[in-house]
């Protein structure tokens, strides 16, 4: 089980959405899929952004995966485990 709690919303028949959890497989260990047009607040909010990666609540990156902006909460999460 992982500290942070990675989400991706994504949408059905979404090409991008699908390339974005493939390449998103090799650099995160664990995440949850959710359809963003499931929940209204969800819609509202990453509808026009999917597929978007959000971590405990924050918008990491939207669109394209941000290798950098996961690397950087990685390396927070294990300075926490190792201090």
């Amino acid at each position: 089980m992982t500290d942070s709690r990675f989400l991706v919303f994504t949408r059905e028949d979404c090409p991008l959405c699908e390339e974005f959890i493939a390449e998103l497989s090799g650099l995160v260990p664990e995440f949850e899929v959710r359809d963003v047009d499931a929940d209204p607040v969800t819609r509202r909010r990453y509808g026009l952004k999917v597929p978007a990666l959000t971590c405990d609540g924050s918008l990491v990156c939207h669109g394209r995966v941000d290798r950098e902006a996961i690397a950087r909460l990685a390396a927070r999460r294990d300075s926490r485990h190792t201090g």
